[in-house]
C-alpha cells in the first residue's frame, strides 16, 4: 500500500510538471504557431533525455558516489541537447552563446527538476528504511538473543571449564574470563546496531577456542583471520550463526575450515565442513540461516551476498560491504 501511494505521488508529480512545462513553453515563451512549433518535435527527445537521466544515469553515478563525473555528464547533456534543439529543430542560425542564453532553460529546467525529485524520493526511501530497520531491530532483538544464547552451548562451555579445573587448573581462569567476555558481548555490547569488528572477532576467537578444546582429537579446525582496516564496524552476531552451524553439523574426524578476511571495507567469511548427507534433522540450521538472511536484509540492503552450497561439503560464503 505504501509503495502504491509512493508510485502514485511520483506519477502525479511528473504529469503536473510536464503539463505546466509544456504550457509555459507553448503559450508564454514561444513565438511559433502550433503547426510549426519545433518545441513539440523536440519534446519527445527531451523526454528520452530526462528519463535516461532519471532511471539510468542518476542511479549509476550516485550509487558509486561519482558526483563530479555526473556533474560533467549533466553539463555535456544539457549543452549538446540545447545545440540539437537550436540547429536541427528551431534552425535559428544563432551563435553558441546566443543559443544557450535563449534555449538552454528548456533542457535544463526538466533535468534539474527531475534530478531533484529523484534525490528527494531516494532520501525519503532511506529515511523510511532506517525507521523500519529500527522497528525490526527492536522486535527481533529479544528473539535473536535467545536464539544465540544456546543453553546447550553454554552448558558445554561450563563442562569444559569444569574438566579443566580438575585436569589443568592453571588454565581455568583464562577460560572463565573468555566465557565472561562472550556473555558480556552477547548480552550488552550486541544490543547496538553495529559493533567494532575487532570485538566481534574476539568473540568468535573465544568461541572457537572453546570448540577446539571440546572437539580435541575428534575434529580438526583450521581458523584464520586477516583484517586490514582499523575502526571498522559490523552488525553484531552475524558470523556466529555460520560458524556455530559448522560445528553442530560437521561429522566426526573431519576438518572445519573457517576463514575471515577484510580488505578495503569488504569482509568475506568462508566456512566449510563435512556433513551427514542422510541427516534430515536440519530445522535448527534452516531457522538460523533464515534469521541471518532477515538481519542481513535489514542491516546491509544491497550490500551483502550469502552463498550456501550443499554438495560433497557444506560451504557458506558471506560477503559484506562494510563501507
Amino acid at each position: 500500500m505504501i509503495d502504491l501511494k509512493k508510485h502514485t505521488s511520483q506519477i502525479l508529480v511528473h504529469l503536473l510538471f510536464w503539463m505546466l512545462f509544456v504550457f509555459v513553453s507553448l503559450f508564454i515563451f514561444s513565438r511559433y504557431y502550433w503547426a510549426e512549433n519545433p518545441f513539440l518535435q523536440y519534446l519527445s527527445i527531451l523526454g528520452v533525455i530526462v528519463y535516461v537521466n532519471h532511471f539510468v544515469l542518476l542511479p549509476f553515478f550516485v550509487k558509486r558516489k561519482w558526483y563530479k563525473w555526473y556533474g560533467l555528464v549533466f553539463i555535456a547533456i544539457s549543452f549538446f541537447a540545447t545545440q540539437l534543439y537550436c540547429n536541427v529543430f528551431a534552425q535559428c542560425g544563432c551563435s553558441i552563446m546566443k543559443c544557450l542564453s535563449d534555449y538552454l532553460w528548456q533542457t535544463l529546467v526538466p533535468l534539474i527538476f527531475f534530478s531533484f525529485i529523484w534525490m528527494l524520493f531516494r532520501f525519503l526511501d532511506e529515511q523510511s528504511q532506517k525507521e523500519y530497520m529500527i522497528q525490526q531491530h527492536e522486535k527481533m532483538e529479544l528473539k535473536f538473543l535467545k536464539s544465540q544464547i544456546n543453553p546447550h552451548v553454554l552448558f558445554n562451555n561450563l563442562n569444559t571449564i569444569y574438566s579443566y579445573s580438575i585436569e589443568k587448573p592453571n588454565e581455568t581462569p583464562e577460560l572463565i574470563l573468555m566465557l565472561s567476555d562472550n556473555l558480556k558481548h552477547v548480552l550488552y555490547e550486541s544490543n547496538a546496531q553495529f559493533v567494532d569488528l575487532n570485538k566481534e572477532l574476539q568473540f568468535l576467537d573465544n568461541y572457537i577456542k572453546f570448540q577446539k578444546i571440546r572437539t580435541e582429537g575428534v575434529k580438526h579446525i583450521k581458523y584464520t583471520t586477516n583484517v586490514k582496516s582499523d575502526y571498522i564496524k559490523i552488525g553484531p552476531l552475524l558470523l556466529i550463526t555460520i560458524i556455530e552451524n559448522a560445528f553442530k553439523h560437521s561429522t566426526l574426524h573431519s576438518t572445519i575450515f573457517i576463514q575471515i578476511t577484510e580488505e578495503e571495507n569488504t569482509l568475506i567469511c568462508t566456512c566449510i565442513n563435512d556433513f551427514e548427507h542422510n541427516n534430515t534433522d536440519d530445522n535448527h540450521s534452516k531457522i538460523g540461516f533464515k534469521n541471518l538472511k532477515k538481519r542481513l536484509d535489514l542491516l546491509y540492503p544491497n550490500k551483502h551476498q550469502l552463498q550456501i552450497e550443499k554438495t560433497d561439503q557444506f560451504k557458506v560464503i558471506l560477503t559484506l560491504d562494510l563501507s
